[in-house]
């Protein structure tokens, strides 16, 4: 054989097998759930594609997911240490501020980056109602990869991928948003008392502390209204219209009780033959710790005679692509 054609050959094999090792290769937005996480859901009999929360601590550096089950209600999952974060403890004020972001927002997944600077991505959406009735500032505020911080919480590239991969398959499931909730500790009564000197504890107290409050002790997100430039965590509006504007005067309004938070919306009610069964409703109590809150919320149902389940699974399809948004610059 002529030895130019034999070269040629040579070269296009050599192609086809560097072609058919790179068509292998998973972007990082596609990774599925890594082995060991997988594991450590069906241990905890957690399905994969159920609804997330999450929640982030400044002061331990610690970001958390949790994950609904057929109670009901939201139940750890995983803890993950935070690479960098920057500023200090406080909401952010104004672009510039290089703070990281305090307060409770709602991501989607037109917030999901796979196209980030900084590995992967997703935008809190920063700024919120309530940061906007106070004219805070900034933009592009994230979770995301790459260990480094202007603003934003950033994870390593390896646990970007695990908690984007969890998102990602809780959308999947029928996820609308998932709940974050950014905190600047553990808002424990023993630590709200160490931080009372603080300039910002107001904020903290009149802001954030129900929310994180109310989710120790009965494991649902709660819902958050924003009037009179305060975030409302769980209460009802006597007149049946939530506030439009975050800065007017708060429309009358009463607590909400446990059984009336509202659950995610791919919950349904469960199509079971049995008979109705009488059960005692969760008694929330300000001084239970999150262990004996956990286990009584486990056992409560919402309402009598009626338990809540995920509605059939919807596949997990391997070309699932978030839609780029050209805003989500990092």
């Amino acid at each position: 054989m002529d030895r130019s054609v034999k070269r040629s050959l040579l070269l296009a094999a050599s192609s086809a097998i560097w072609l058919a090792g790179c068509s292998q290769v998973v972007p990082p937005h596609m990774k599925p759930i890594p082995a060991q996480a997988k594991a450590l859901l069906a241990q905890k009999d957690m399905r994969e594609d159920a609804p997330i929360m999450v929640r982030i601590f400044k002061e331990e550096n610690e970001l958390e997911i949790w994950k609904a089950k057929d109670d009901g209600r939201f139940h750890h999952f995983k803890t993950y240490p935070i690479c960098n974060w920057s500023g200090g403890l406080g909401p952010k004020y104004k672009v510039g501020d290089k703070q990281a972001p305090e307060g409770f927002y709602k991501v989607s997944n037109k917030l999901m980056n796979p196209n980030s600077s900084y590995h992967l991505s997703f935008n809190l959406g920063f700024p919120n109602a309530f940061d906007k009735a106070h004219k805070r500032t900034g933009k592009y505020l994230m979770v995301h990869g790459d260990c480094r911080s202007a603003g934003c919480y950033a994870m390593t590239d390896a646990l970007i991928e695990e908690i984007y991969a969890m998102a990602r398959e809780a959308f999947t499931g029928g996820q609308e948003a998932f709940d974050v909730q950014a905190l600047p500790f553990r808002m424990t009564v023993e630590n709200m008392r160490r931080h009372a000197r603080n300039k910002h504890y107001a904020f903290w107290r009149n802001n954030l502390y129900q929310g994180y409050k109310d989710f120790e002790e009965t494991r649902l997100p709660p819902k958050v209204d924003v009037c009179e430039r305060r975030y409302l965590v769980n209460v009802n509006f006597v007149n049946g219209k939530a506030p439009s504007d975050p800065t007017a005067a708060c429309p009358k309004y009463e607590r909400l009780p446990v059984e009336a938070i509202p659950r995610a919306p791919m919950y349904q009610e469960a199509k079971s033959t049995a008979p109705n069964q009488s059960v005692a409703k969760h008694q929330t109590q300000a001084s239970s710790v999150p262990s004996q809150a956990s286990t009584a919320a486990s056992q409560a149902t919402i309402g009598q005679g009626r338990t809540f389940g995920f509605a059939p699974a919807k596949p997990s399809v391997a070309g699932f692509a978030f839609r780029a948004n050209s805003r989500l610059s990092r």
